[in-house]
């Protein structure tokens, strides 16, 4: 099913060494082609079982890129892979793990099933953005889970303007803006106070950052809609631009941020019967004590 299959592992640690030993044994048993991202190679001392790639040769040779770590490794996987027809499975050694969903203690019993080729496959959608000031474009960066435009060391609040489609939304004062794909939904923007939304739909959120108003709502939009930010030019401090939390530029008085839907999508592979709510419940921790009464109710019920 998968011929060549690549390893992107997070840095250092005794987990992670272990894990892509594991790993790169249960491989090679099954006479798989193994490319090993570079910076990761630097972990395993067993040179004559890997080949050392750059992102460009994984993304070319490999049907299958196996990322070990938390969820902010397989993140900057999926942008720097995004161009490339490539799937992503993630080994999860970080806390949530939403996006990396198995545990190296389950490793090997699912990637024997992925192999033959038992698994599920999910279409995640990425956004970018392209600062312009002065008309001319500063930077352009992606994301899986979201852009952030915020107030950074400030002290005071951030005011902006909003224009999707072409058409004015509003202006506002808060602390920052999450626009988040439904895979960034349960990041920040849900600390923010948006709402979750389901991975597969064609849609974005908008989420203003502790809002100086109480009339300011999170506000669903379609996936291929444009989303245009002007920062007010009535302060002279500089404002920040991250993606999946990672700093991407500092903003002016005056700079547009223009952001829209990638081209490009990333697959993520699942264990078959992948369950998305199973995993918000888990990682959410939702009402375990309900569910709990809920299904001993039922069942005793049922039983009479």
């Amino acid at each position: 099913m998968f011929k060549s299959i690549g390893l992107i592992a997070k840095r250092g640690g005794v987990q992670v060494k272990n894990c892509l030993e594991v790993l790169i044994n249960f491989l090679t048993k099954r006479h798989i082609n193994i490319l090993i991202d570079a910076s990761s190679a630097l972990v395993f001392s067993h040179n004559h079982l890997k080949i050392v790639a750059n992102t460009e040769a994984l993304g070319c040779h490999c049907d299958l890129i196996i990322v070990i770590g938390g969820d902010g490794t397989l993140l900057q996987a999926a942008r720097l892979l995004a161009k490339y027809d490539v799937c992503l499975l993630g080994i999860n050694l970080g806390r949530l793990g939403f996006l990396t969903d198995i545990s190296p203690s389950e490793m090997e019993k699912y990637l024997g099933d992925i192999l033959e080729g038992a698994y599920d496959v999910e279409e995640r959608l990425l956004i970018y953005a392209e600062v312009y000031r002065d008309k001319r474009c500063l930077s352009y960066c992606n994301a899986l889970n979201d852009i952030v435009i915020h107030r950074g060391n400030m002290s005071h609040i951030l005011t902006f303007e909003t224009i999707i489609d072409g058409h004015f939304v509003n202006s506002q004062c808060a602390d920052g803006l999450v626009v988040a794909t439904p895979t960034g939904s349960t990041a920040y923007a849900l600390s923010a106070g948006g709402p979750i939304i389901y991975p597969s739909l064609n849609a974005l959120v908008l989420v203003p950052i502790c809002p100086h108003t109480l009339s300011s709502r999170p506000l669903v939009i379609d996936g291929n809609s444009c989303i245009q930010i002007t920062v007010a030019c009535d302060r002279v401090e500089q404002a920040q631009l991250n993606r999946d939390g990672v700093l991407c530029q500092t903003l002016k008085p005056g700079d547009q941020i223009i952001i829209k839907k990638l081209s490009e999508s990333i697959c993520l592979i699942h264990p078959q019967g992948h369950d998305h709510y199973a995993t918000l419940r888990a990682k959410l921790d939702w009402s375990k004590s309900t569910y709990s009464h809920s299904v001993i109710n039922y069942e005793t019920q049922t039983n009479r």
